[in-house]
């Protein structure tokens, strides 16, 4: 004798892991919105000041040995150029 029982608890077991994965993809979204925007407010991603900052001490050890007269105008200004043009791109970190 079979009895039919109208659709059981089959939708609860396809529904309910797609509810949770809907629900985990919208907090890391929301999670990752904010983050960019907090971090475009502050200028970048936590770990790119690091990246930068040889970049910053490299110009910044450039410019003292020009003021003290070690490196001409035209090397200090061509190896200034080096520098900027090998910097990290923050906009693919």
């Amino acid at each position: 004798m079979h009895m039919e029982h109208g659709p059981g608890l089959w939708p609860f077991f396809v529904l309910i892991p797609i509810f949770w994965v809907v629900v985990i993809g919208l907090v890391v979204t929301l999670i990752i919105t904010l983050n960019r925007r907090r971090w475009r407010n502050a200028g970048g991603p936590p770990w790119a000041d690091s990246r930068n900052q040889g970049v910053r001490s490299a110009e910044a050890t450039l410019a003292e040995r020009f003021a003290q007269g070690d490196i001409e105008e035209a090397d200090y200004r061509a190896r200034l150029e080096v520098l900027r043009a090998n910097r990290p791109d923050p906009g693919n970190g």
